[in-house]
Order: structure tokens, then sequence, then C-alpha cells
């Protein structure tokens, strides 16, 4: 290799060195100058995204692991609750003067879109109901956050730390428990994404009547049945019976589809890192590579210069 050539294909080097990650062409914003300053600035930031890739594959591994388990008691939710609304039906249209809505949101991020969804939701239901006296009880740390900005006037208490423990039903029981000591309300709607797939969730509404307002929109269906002691006292045991295996099947569902949606955000951050890593990795090679050319002309130089 003749001394022009070799200082031609060293310049060639550093100019791939100083492309970016994403184009080939354009400068690195790096500010240290020559290779070896540039090579420790590469070094660092492929330390620092081999973490984030370590760090992101076993949160997918976590959530991958809860979401099987939230998956099979989820299943087993869905047999308890649907017949009360095959029986009492689902009366989210139902004229009422005072409603309560029960987010369902998680206590912690990176989900995707799970709780921005709910509180969307939930402030398009509070919206509607603004002739009514609403009220919100909600469920997560996440939904707090957001709802308290605009609607905290509306949040007559809040809920959180599920995550920290496993969903029962007693748990949940006493939760439905607290709901019902809020006071007397016409209809309560139980807001949650419902679980379709691991990259697929819809919003649904869930929507416990009293009593009385269940009387007067199902009375036919309920003249079939006959009650062995009082027609209010049973109706409002069952009522309550169903606002927990609501509020149940609502807590797993939701669980479900924020494991699904963080189990999918951390694969596609693993899969980010891997191709941050592999451009960075490129990048550093051919910074070396310009290093060991420049380096061997200075040799061949300096040899040149003692020779001549």
């Amino acid at each position: 290799m003749s001394r022009r050539a070799a200082m031609s294909a060293a310049s060639a080097a550093r100019g791939l060195f100083k492309a970016p990650l994403g184009a080939a062409g354009s400068a690195l914003p790096f500010g240290a100058r020559g290779n070896a300053g540039q090579l420790n600035i590469v070094k660092q930031r492929m330390k620092s995204v081999r973490n984030v890739e370590k760090i992101t594959k076993a949160m997918k591994m976590v959530a991958a692991s809860k979401l099987r388990q939230a998956e099979t008691k989820m299943a087993l939710s869905r047999g308890i609750w649907m017949p009360f609304y095959r029986l009492f039906g689902n009366p989210v249209d139902a004229e009422a003067e005072n409603v309560l809505l029960v987010p369902f949101t998680s206590d912690k991020g990176l989900c995707g879109g799970v709780n921005s969804t709910i509180v969307k939701y939930s402030r398009a239901l509070m919206e509607l109901q603004s002739e009514s006296k609403s009220s919100m009880v909600v469920i997560g740390e996440k939904g707090k956050a957001q709802l308290e900005r605009k609607e905290g006037d509306k949040i007559n208490s809040f809920i959180g730390d599920m995550a920290k423990v496993t969903i029962t039903f007693p748990q949940v029981s006493m939760i439905a428990d607290k709901v019902l000591e809020e006071g007397k309300f016409d209809k309560t709607h139980v807001l949650f994404n419902h679980f379709k797939s691991i990259i697929s969730n819809k919003p649904t509404i869930a929507t416990v009547g009293s009593p009385e307002l269940i009387a007067k929109e199902k009375q036919e269906e309920l003249n079939l049945y006959e009650f062995e002691e009082g027609f209010e006292e049973n109706m409002q045991d069952l009522v309550e019976l169903q606002l927990a295996t609501t509020m149940w099947n609502a807590a797993l569902e939701n669980s479900t589809s924020e494991n699904g949606a963080r189990m999918n955000a951390m694969d596609s951050s693993s899969k980010n890192a891997s191709e941050m890593l592999e451009k960075l990795t490129l990048i550093f090679n051919r910074g070396r590579q310009a290093s060991i050319t420049t380096e061997l002309i200075e040799i061949i130089s300096g040899a040149t210069a003692l020779e001549g």
C-alpha cells in the first residue's frame, strides 16, 4: 500500500466512523476529537445499551410469567360474572341520577396504552354524565395521577397497591364493600381493559344497576322467579354479589391486559436495543480500523522520513 493510498483509506474510515446510528453519511454528535475519544464514547454507549437490553429482557420474562397466571384466573372469573348480566342485563344507557365510575388502571407503567385508554374513556363518560351526580373511585396509581389533574373534584376515593399482592376474590370483595360505602348509586360503571390477546385489548364498561333500577328495567324477567324471602333483601344481596364478581373479573382482565402489553412493549424495547447495539458495534469496529490505519500511516511516514 502506497502512502497516498493509505492516507485515503484512513480518511474514508474516519468518515464512516462519524456516521450516525441511523443513516450513513452524516456526522455523529461527538465532541471529543480524535478516534480514541470517540471510541471511548461509543464503548460507553454500547455498555449502556447492553444494560438496558438486560433489563428489558428480564422485565419481559417477569411479565410473561405473570401473564400465564393471570390468564388462568381470568378465564375462570368470566364464568362467574356473566350469568348476572344475562339475568339483569347491562344497563349502560339507563337513565340515572347518581352514577359512580370505577376505572381500573395499573400501579406501574411501561405497558403501552393500557392506562391512557382507560383515562380517556373515563373522561368521556364523566362528560356524558355531566347532568347527573357523578363521581369516581379510582383503582391504580396511574389512573389517579392522570385523572386528578382535571377531574380531581370528582374522585371520592382511591385504591392502589393491588399489584403487590395476588388478586383474590376476598380481596376484591373488600374493595367492592368500600365502593358500596361511598353511598347509594343508581348504577355503577366498572371500566377496564378486556383482554383479547397479547397485542390486543378492548376498553369495556360493565354496569351494575341498583336493585330499584334492575326491578324497573327487568320487571317481566324477574316476575318469572320466586323468592323465599323478601324481594328487596334478595335483590340487594344479588346486586352486591354482582358488583363483587364484576370487579373481580375487571381486576383480572385488566391485570392480564397490563402484563400482555408490558411483555409486548419490553419485547419491542429488547429488539430496538439489539439493533442499536449492532449499529454501535459496526461504528466501533470502523473507528478502530481507522485508528489502526492512522497508526500504520504514522509508522510508515516515520520510517520513510528516517530513510530519507
